[in-house]
């Protein structure tokens, strides 16, 4: 009897959140959708792409690989977060394997923007992507197979420069620098 009348409330409840629920997943899903369209042309859901329309740099590079820097936050937790797209603008399948970088340390991480670093002109300093505790970066990785025209996002974390550093280079293996601003998030 215990386990019945559960049943019963259970399905009672279950109905009435179901009920309550089918409409706010019909509104989250049409927003998700479109999202989802919008992602193709501004790099993401609503939010990013806000900030997907700003471009504090864009470095072109070898094999037409175009990257894009979007934002630069200065986080909190005492990191800074880089994000952007990156675009296939060649006709050959791109794999970001030597944006990994050099050190063996890194190899965990696979093609990935591991390579990447923060230089602080002013400090004299070069800030590197952070790890995880298994070595892996905090950073995209996985990028493999990357068509013909076609854009992925990409993102990686650095330890923060002093906060009166706003300006500092973004570098990339095998691209060139670029200069970027630093936003307080």
């Amino acid at each position: 009897m215990c386990v019945a009348s559960a049943a019963l409330l259970l399905a009672g409840c279950g109905g009435g959140s179901k009920k309550g629920d089918d409409k706010p997943s019909s509104s989250s899903s049409a927003s998700a959708a479109k999202g989802s369209k919008g992602g193709g042309s501004t790099g993401g859901a609503d939010t990013p792409s806000a900030s997907a329309t700003q471009v504090l740099a864009q470095i072109k590079g070898e094999k037409d690989i175009e990257v894009t820097v979007n934002s630069a936050t200065r986080d909190p937790g005492g990191f800074v977060t880089v994000s952007g797209t990156l675009t296939n603008n060649g006709d050959a399948v791109f794999n970001a394997v030597t944006w990994r970088g050099p050190e063996t340390a890194l190899i965990p991480s696979g093609p990935s923007v591991a390579g990447a670093v923060l230089v602080d002109e002013a400090g004299k300093k070069r800030y590197y992507v952070l790890r995880d505790t298994e070595g892996k970066c905090l950073c995209t990785m996985g990028l493999t197979l990357i068509q013909p025209k076609e854009t992925r996002p990409f993102f990686a974390q650095f330890p923060a420069p002093p906060t009166a550093t706003t300006e500092v280079e973004f570098e990339l293996p095998t691209m060139p620098p670029a200069k970027i601003t630093l936003s307080e998030g």
